[in-house]
């Protein structure tokens, strides 16, 4: 409505002022009176004055609009009882501008308002600083956990903890790092989270601080706890038995808490001595072997790194595999989807892994008429090399899921419950992770993850 009487009345004046030029070129091609043609000059010139001033009156009405809006005056109200219909049009639709954008500035600030509390009111600590250092923002979390009111620059965390500035200072975006801090005579234990975003063409970092050290103690008291249990359970199994066969033995020599008189002792009673003691040898090899196993899974030997290439890797352990006792009815599969793909890590010790989960592939599809298992290597999506073993075996329940890791945990009659402890103690020294997810009687994967 406002463009088109604007553009009415710019248009009606230009064609006024081409009209009288026209008639003043007829008039003196014609030759007419000069009086007239002065008369003619004057209209056009006072149209032309005119189409200028209501351009000017316009754009400064349009241009005081803008400079308020930039200088941010949110109140300013334009008349709109001005007896010209355009201006009244035109200030009408300024104050619609300014009114819609005084609901936005409004929702703006009670957004910012929002997540200002928000973040005050979580446990994790924020920090959001730029490039040079400068803190924009650190929430009352951050605080607490550096022990610091004020926070303006990240170097005057250097204050706090050295180790935990430099850690700040070279983390990038999407990177976690874990640190041990100092603060007083406690030690705790910061997981440090990384993210970017651009504001006003700088980048902002925003860092989350967070006390994890409750949670691995936690952690730590429950794997202890599996593991105590495991260990009672096996060497109850194994002493048990022992303790039984010495009653019964002692009760043969000593029925009367008398020892026996030599003539008393038959064939049958040294047959039976014989065979107790038998049992006793057999349990405390058994024993003995536990303890063994027990030994090797808290001796993991220093990784010796270097870079190899993953697809001569694979190619030996192919050969080692092929070399192994299994089910002609189970088929493996070997896929390198990155050729050149190389993995910093101690050859020897991730051969044993991938190899440990081999067989266990095997050993869980010994009886699957149509077994497949697929063994991959490459990039995964954090672009972490990986390598899979991925197996279409009865799978693991949820229950089971939790526990396969805790030494000496097994679900086979013959296993030790110590293979897939020690590979993931592989996998922790080489700082990557294994990992297993299985839908049961579908799929099983382990996967094998390298730090990048």
């Amino acid at each position: 409505m406002i463009s088109r009487n604007l553009y009415f009345n710019i248009v009606l004046r230009i064609l006024l002022i081409v009209a009288l030029s026209f008639i003043l070129g007829y008039l003196v091609v014609k030759g007419q009176h000069f009086r007239i043609f002065l008369i003619g000059i004057t209209a056009v010139i006072i149209l032309t004055v005119n189409l200028i001033t209501y351009l000017n009156t316009t754009n400064r009405k349009i241009g005081y609009f803008f400079g308020a809006v930039k200088n941010e005056e949110s109140n300013l109200r334009f008349p709109i009882e001005s007896n010209n219909r355009n201006i009244k049009e035109i200030y009408r639709g300024m104050n619609g501008v300014n009114q819609q954008i005084q609901e936005l500035k409004i929702e703006i600030s009670q957004q910012e308002q929002f997540f200002k509390i928000l973040m005050e009111h979580i446990a994790t600590g924020i920090l959001t600083y730029n490039n040079k250092g400068f803190i924009h923002h650190a929430n009352s979390s951050a605080k607490r956990l550096l022990s610091m009111d004020v926070l303006t620059h990240i170097q005057q965390i250097g204050r706090v903890d050295r180790k935990l500035y430099q850690a700040i200072s070279v983390i990038k975006p999407f990177e976690r790092k874990l640190v041990s801090v100092n603060l007083g005579q406690e030690e705790i234990q910061l997981s440090l989270k990384a993210t970017s975003f651009r504001a006003d063409a700088n980048e902002m970092i925003i860092l989350s601080i967070q006390d994890i050290k409750n949670e691995l103690e936690e952690k730590e008291l429950e794997s202890w706890m599996k593991l105590i249990r495991v260990l009672i359970h096996e060497i109850m199994n194994s002493i048990t038995p022992i303790t039984s066969l010495s009653e019964s033995l002692t009760h043969i020599y000593c029925p009367a808490d008398k020892p026996v008189s030599p003539k008393h002792i038959t064939e049958s009673t040294i047959s039976k001595t014989i065979q107790g003691l038998d049992v006793i040898k057999k349990q405390g090899k058994g024993l003995m072997s536990f303890v063994e196993s027990y030994r090797k899974l808290t001796r993991i030997p220093k990784p010796e790194k270097k870079l190899f290439m993953v697809s001569e890797f694979i190619s030996r352990v192919q050969i080692l595999v092929n070399s192994l006792d299994y089910n002609n009815n189970i088929s493996i599969d070997f896929q390198l989807t990155k050729p050149d793909l190389e993995i910093f890590a101690d050859e020897d010790l991730i051969s044993q892994v991938l190899i440990n989960l081999i067989k266990n592939a095997l050993e869980a599809n010994d009886t699957n008429p149509s077994g497949k298992i697929k063994v991959t290597a490459g990039l995964y999506k954090n672009r972490n090399p990986e390598i899979c073993v991925i197996d279409n075996g009865p799978g693991i329940n949820a229950e089971n899921l939790e526990t396969i890791f805790v030494p000496f945990f097994t679900t086979r009659e013959k296993g030790s419950g110590i293979g897939l402890s020690i590979s993931r103690q592989i996998m922790s020294v080489h700082g990557g992770v294994l990992k297993v997810r299985s839908i049961p009687g579908k799929e099983t994967v382990f996967c094998m993850s390298f730090p990048g």
